[in-house]
């Protein structure tokens, strides 16, 4: 997170920071210590889609691996970020943590509590400290309903509604909250700007007073000036409401500026875990280096003597993923002992950085080669496979 959050968000990094170093510690307390601070757990968890055929009887023939085996961890407080190119499962994995989508299998972990045993009233009132800020603001909001009814419907869904004339209260401080006046509440969806849907759409999701936002994609849809002021919104209110964000977004620079950790993704599987400093300045899985060199800097003197590295050939089918690595089909640092035959872990390799890389340590330290033609180094940044200032500056 940036400083732009001041003391508060200092606070947030000191409470993630001792989650990590409790964690190391041994003994009950120190796992005690480890859960207090952890909001959000996934473990292995898969959604699968079927894929069928057949006119009178449906068989399944196949099924798509949307999420396919992630597991991570996000603290109370923090931004997580994750990050990766269309189709990889981001946003797939979003609504499921939320169970809009229902996972195929593995356990999500909400505040000590198992999802995915939750059915019925009880999964409905724990949806309650759960809310997203979905991608497009102007489909997600009905336009037939005013943004009074937008804001009360949750509110009487859960019980929050006390009366008429202290809801109403309650809903003009939620908006000057977001930064809207108090009459937008008789107005509706197609009378705003696409920003002040935004804010509007932010408004709903803390409505409920939530612990997690889920925001996919809060600001693709938005013009980059107005994406400045949705993203320090975001900020404000998370020191404000001590909130927890799990943010999806394809931009780098985006996620750099708000997120606290960052998970890559790729084809339904983390591959890459960090810090968003560590990870920009020192990123290990080749897929991560390939994002953060594909990202254009203002520079052209950075611009023109960073490393680039190119990737060939498509994604692959989600319905028939390559086995092995995920990524070794358009690896430049593809090794065929391992990398077309066993499918890596996600591994610690320090300072909490982890990686799904056979040879990621290998290739950082620039004992294996890249194929050749895959990666362009000019003569004064060194072929060790480091993105160095370049990258780092591509989300500055």
């Amino acid at each position: 997170m940036t400083t732009q959050t001041g003391t508060t968000q200092a606070g947030t990094t000191d409470t993630a920071t001792t989650a990590v170093e409790t964690t190391h510690g041994t003994g009950p307390d120190a796992a005690d210590g480890a859960q207090a601070h952890e909001l959000l757990a996934l473990d292995d968890v898969k959604v699968h889609f079927p894929i069928k055929r057949g006119v009178l009887l449906d068989r399944t023939v196949g099924h798509v691996y949307a999420v396919d085996g992630v597991s991570l961890r996000v603290n109370r407080g923090e931004t997580y970020g994750l990050v990766g190119e269309s189709g990889c499962g981001k946003t797939t994995l979003g609504r499921a943590l939320l169970r809009l989508t229902k996972p195929t299998g593995g356990r999500i972990t909400f505040d000590g509590t198992d999802l995915s045993s939750l059915k019925g009233e009880p999964l409905r009132r724990m949806r309650r400290r759960m809310q997203m800020v979905f991608q497009d603001p102007l489909s997600s909001l009905d336009p037939r309903q005013s943004v009074e009814s937008l804001l009360v419907e949750g509110m009487r869904a859960h019980g929050l509604d006390t009366g008429a004339e202290s809801t109403r209260d309650k809903l003009k401080e939620l908006l000057a909250s977001v930064g809207l006046p108090g009459t937008a509440l008789r107005k509706y969806p197609h009378e705003f700007s696409g920003g002040q849907r935004q804010r509007i759409g932010i408004a709903r999701a803390l409505a409920l007073r939530p612990d997690l936002i889920v925001a996919d994609e809060p600001v693709s849809a938005l013009d980059v000036s107005v994406q400045a002021q949705v993203l320090n919104l975001l900020e404000e209110l998370q020191a404000e409401f001590g909130l927890t964000y799990v943010v999806i977004a394809h931009d780098l620079a985006v996620v750099r500026h708000i997120s606290d950790r960052i998970g890559v993704m790729y084809l339904g599987a983390l591959v890459e875990e960090a810090d968003a400093d560590t990870l920009y300045a020192r990123p290990m899985h080749p897929y991560t280096k390939a994002l953060l060199s594909a990202v254009p800097v203002p520079d052209p003197t950075v611009e023109d003597s960073r490393e680039q590295i190119l990737l060939s050939g498509d994604l692959p089918s989600p319905s028939d993923p390559p086995s092995g690595c995920r990524f070794h089909t358009r690896c430049p640092w593809r090794q065929e002992t391992l990398c077309d035959t066993e499918r890596p872990e996600l591994r610690e390799v320090g300072d909490g950085q982890r990686v799904a890389c056979h040879y990621a340590e290998d290739i950082l330290a620039g004992r294996l080669s890249p194929a050749s033609g895959a990666v362009s180094v000019p003569p004064e940044v060194g072929g060790d496979g480091v993105a160095g200032d370049g990258a780092e500056s591509a989300a500055s």
